[in-house]
């Protein structure tokens, strides 16, 4: 290469290096851009002196392990502008947050704290699926994490330091094995401890899960998901700080034990960020304080304290009348600096008239065990509920609490209406939503509707965990359901009332959840000696008001079942509270929660029956794929239709179909045109709907159930005798025909006068006709088969002898011919009745043969075909060896004309009427086969109540009474005289 070098250019060769452009530290020009040179020149090759253009990133990191994870936290190499900015990894997921606070001396009275948590889909190597290819807003379990993270380090920051500061956790990599939710609190709290910022951390956060009983600490998502337990926690070194916890009922008693084992779990998180910070971080810087002198607070405390004092003390005000009059308690005050002059007072007049309030009422709890309104300590506020109050909807219910009201609303949805999530871990759908919404008329103000507001989102997050908790498995109950949460007034515990409404509007629903879930919020206020910072007396409250909440140390939300608890969440207001104050208000809790349970139980106790004509129906059923391809047509065009049409919704998954509409009468719709594009399974006593193709003398061909034909014989029109077919249907018409079996050519049977009501008549044989299935009261969750199977069991006759299940003919066993096939069989049969009997004696058992074949193979059998009424004349037909032999059509017994009763017996010579002498050929359970000479049998059917002591061979004087519909002739014993 050297020598290449040279003959290109051999100038470049003979220059002194002190000329070269690796002298300046510059690469050779490649692409258009200069570029500072990474390595060093010949001169500095032995020295350790960087030289320009060199970056040396000085980076710092603390390795641990808990819970069998090993855990680093780094900073330095990333994001190094930052105030603050550690990048936290748990094996391969890494989490990097960051903390910014604004250098101005804005005037304000209280901390703008954002917490900002994202997940950009380049984590986990997928392109967004958006139209942008872009991230789009922040969706639901962002907030909800954003959300994680602020609860716990908010209670840090030090009074008076209302400067703006942001927190940004962003997900770098993903596993998928770890949630990053639980790194980016650590990782928060690690950034905050490098920045300047004043800040009381550090904290730990860890998640607790339990499988079979045992506890698990950091559980992965696969862990995760059979787990009956998902409890996060924070902590100082010895005060708790946030709780949120998704179970499956657990007991208190095992809560508490999770609750002892996570705490110094936390704590192992704090140590190393301790150390980064020591090694790495930066000088807390000093920030101006709002804070309130103490001549400006004692002249307003003077000024307002007795007021305050009245209105507080006097229970007969209600939320607004109480928020009136402690207005204008602020305005007398306002007015009096005013006069007095004093700017500094007028600046922070609402804070500081806020303290005197929290100070009156912290101080009567405490020393008088009396609350704002009246209640004791450990009182819950008067229940009101209802449910069912909206009974055009699907589900809905009514509950109040003092002020607090709640409406929810249910609705019922197909599997293919579950949310989509686009997370990086967990699941990809869920199925069961709760959305709450806060509108600012329940708290009688104006406001604007916007997007996705993180209160809303938490507030209905912790519902919707406390509610999953009893409804039905999936497998069970594979539909998708919305509870629509309302706030109507707020008085506090929105979420809790929620919770107690979801319940009852799940039950009016119908849906099958096991039991009822309750909820109410736990208080705290404390005295606390300044000196130590420690808790000196302290009160706990059940059922705290809005006000409470406000004025008090700790809002716990704790809601549950009879058996335990489902959901929590833990929010206090200064930094941190005892673990042992925390486990003892659980107590008071249920006993709260089992007052609030006897007053809904009073109201819905169990789900209801779905019986009215609003009541939502679900249909579940199976098809084959190309079934369902037909039925949603090109680009889903034909499904969309059907929706449009009915306002149904249909969701098709690999090989089911579910449906779901509004009443009986929508889903009826639906079936029918699915029914006719598609089909389902053909069982005898079905009914079905099907449109006339073609008319003949004999009968009509019915196309339905997806396409294939049925033969509607003329016997089968009506009730009573019919001369010809086109006087009762014609091409085009639509009918409800119930199928009633299959003949031997293949063609399925169906009936109309099956259908219709049965005239009365004293002579009425339940074997004759067959009947058509009673109405009964079908299950709304219940799938198309099952509805099915129980009206063909209530409609089909078993006799004694019947052992097997009830007919079914499967669809692709079922042989459909045209008309003209028919028609053409029809011609042959007939001239095989004229020709000699020579011929049809030698083909007798071949034609018998190719009969039993074609019935075993459609799933016939003379044994099976007992159990229906409908099939008794095809029964009898089979009985016969001469039976193939008889397939020539009524008329040819109805016109034929005879000469001598004794001449021997032949098919053209029998007439109505006639009277002759027969053998018994056979008995049967249902008649006798009788030999009329001539190799014609005839069918004797047994009447009710007859003695049947007949033997083969007896001699019995009968009369032709009718035809089959294949002309095989019907006869009736003659009394003697």
């Amino acid at each position: 290469m050297a020598s290449v070098r040279n003959k290109i250019n051999p100038l470049l060769c003979n220059l002194p290096y002190v000329l070269t452009w690796r002298r300046f530290g510059f690469r050779t020009i490649c692409s258009g851009r200069l570029g500072f040179a990474p390595s060093t020149s010949p001169s500095m090759a032995d020295t350790d002196t960087p030289v320009a253009g060199t970056k040396v990133l000085e980076t710092f990191a603390e390795e641990f392990e808990i819970g069998s994870r090993k855990i680093t936290l780094e900073t330095g190499k990333i994001a190094r502008f930052a105030n603050g900015s550690v990048i936290l990894a748990m094996e391969e997921t890494k989490v990097l947050s960051t903390v910014a606070s604004s250098k101005g001396d804005a005037i304000r009275d209280f901390l703008p704290l954002t917490v900002d948590y994202q997940e950009k889909q380049f984590a986990q190597s997928v392109i967004p699926t958006t139209y942008m290819r872009r991230e789009g807003a922040p969706k639901e379990r962002e907030l909800l994490c954003g959300r994680l993270i602020d609860r716990p380090i908010r209670p840090l920051f030090p009074p008076g330091f209302y400067h703006e500061v942001q927190v940004m956790a962003s997900v770098l990599s993903s596993d998928g094995k770890q949630d990053p939710d639980i790194l980016a609190a650590n990782a928060s709290s690690a950034a905050l401890m490098l920045s300047d910022i004043p800040w009381g951390g550090p904290i730990g956060v860890i998640r607790i899960g339990r499988i079979s009983g045992q506890f698990v600490v950091n559980p992965s998502m696969e862990e995760l998901s059979i787990s009956d337990l998902n409890l996060v926690y924070a902590c100082t070194r010895d005060k708790t700080l946030m709780i949120d916890v998704q179970a499956r009922e657990i007991s208190e008693k095992d809560l508490e034990a999770a609750l002892r084992l996570a705490h110094p779990e936390a704590v192992k998180y704090l140590d190393p960020q301790i150390r980064l910070a020591a090694k790495a971080g930066k000088q807390k810087k000093e920030y101006k304080l709002s804070m309130i002198s103490e001549k400006t607070f004692e002249k307003i405390q003077n000024l307002a304290k007795e007021p305050i004092e009245a209105v507080f003390t006097d229970p007969t005000y209600g939320k607004f009348e109480r928020g009136e009059a402690l207005e204008k308690i602020t305005q007398d005050v306002k007015r009096a600096l005013e006069e007095e002059g004093d700017e500094e007072g007028l600046k922070i007049l609402p804070k500081t008239v806020d303290t005197v309030r929290k100070q009156v009422v912290r101080r009567r709890i405490i020393s008088e065990g009396l609350r704002v309104d009246g209640r004791c300590l450990d009182e819950v506020r008067p229940l009101y509920c209802e449910a069912g109050n909206l009974p055009v909807l699907h589900g809905s219910a009514i509950f109040s609490r003092g002020d607090t009201q709640v409406l929810c609303t249910v609705t019922l949805g197909a599997p293919g209406d579950a949310q989509r999530l686009d997370s990086l871990v967990g699941p990809s759908s869920k199925r069961f939503m709760l959305h709450y919404s806060f509108p600012p008329f329940c708290t009688n103000e104006v406001g604007k509707r916007t997007g996705l507001n993180r209160r809303e989102v938490g507030h209905g997050t912790l519902a919707e965990k406390a509610l999953l908790a009893v409804l039905p498995p999936e497998d069970d109950f594979p539909y998708a359901v919305r509870i629509n949460s309302e706030v109507m007034a707020s008085d506090g515990s929105t979420s809790m009332a929620t919770v107690c409404g979801g319940s009852m509007a799940l039950m009016d629903s119908g849906i099958p959840v096991r039991e009822h879930v309750a909820g109410l919020s736990m208080g705290l206020v404390s005295e606390v000696d300044p000196s130590t910072g420690e808790i000196k007396d302290y009160r706990l409250l059940t059922d705290i008001l809005g006000l409470e909440d406000h004025l008090g140390d700790m809002d716990f939300k704790i809601a549950g079942t009879r058996n335990g608890v489902t959901a929590i969440q833990l929010d206090i207001k200064p930094a941190g509270i005892p673990l042992d104050i925390v486990c003892e208000s659980l107590d008071p809790a249920l006993k709260g929660r089992l007052q609030i349970l006897e007053h809904m139980e009073r109201e819905i106790s169990a789900p209801r029956i779905q019986d009215n004509i609003y009541s939502p129906r679900l249909v579940t059923s199976k098809y084959s794929n190309d079934a369902l391809r037909r039925l949603i047509g090109p680009v889903g065009a034909l499904k969309r239709k059907i929706e449009d049409e009915t306002g149904a919704r249909i969701s098709v998954s690999d090989g089911t179909l579910t449906i779901i509409a509004k009443n009986q009468s929508v889903m009826e719709k639906v079936q029918e045109k699915v029914d006719f594009i598609i089909g389902r399974e053909i069982e005898i006593g079905g009914v079905y709907k099907g449109i006339v193709v073609s008319v003949k003398e004999y009968g009509a061909f019915v196309e339905f159930n997806g396409g294939q034909q049925g033969l509607l014989h003329i016997s089968e029109l009506s009730h009573d005798p019919v001369s010809r077919v086109s006087d009762v249907v014609s091409v085009g018409q639509q009918l409800s025909l119930m199928c009633i079996g299959q003949d031997v050519r293949g063609n399925i049977n169906l009936s109309l006068k099956a259908t219709l009501p049965r005239p009365k008549s004293k002579t009425d044989i339940s074997v004759d006709e067959p009947v058509a299935p009673t109405s009964q009261e079908v299950n709304v969750w219940a799938a198309i088969e099952d509805v099915s199977n129980e009206l063909e069991n209530q409609g089909a006759t078993v006799g004694p002898e019947t052992n097997d299940s009830t007919l079914k003919l499967a669809t692709p066993a079922v042989l459909i011919r045209s008309a003209a096939e028919c028609d053409e069989e029809e011609k042959s049969d007939t001239l095989n009745l004229k020709g000699d009997n020579g011929s049809q004696s030698a083909s007798k058992s071949e034609k018998k043969t190719r009969i039993l074949s074609s019935l075993s193979e459609s799933g016939f059998s003379s044994r099976s075909a007992k159990k229906s009424k409908r099939s008794k004349d095809a029964i009898l037909d089979l009985i016969s060896d001469d039976e193939s032999e008889q397939k020539h059509t009524p008329e040819v017994g109805l016109h034929s004309q005879i000469g001598s009763d004794k001449a021997p017996m032949s098919a053209n010579k029998l007439k109505l009427g006639m009277r002759v002498t027969a053998k018994v050929h056979q008995i049967r359970a249902l008649g006798l086969v009788l030999d009329l000479g001539g190799g014609i049998r005839g069918m004797y059917r047994f009447e009710p109540g007859m003695k049947r002591d007949f033997e083969v061979g007896d001699e019995l004087r009968v009369k032709c009474s009718s035809f089959s519909t294949k002309g095989i002739p019907v006869l009736s014993l003659v009394k003697e005289e």
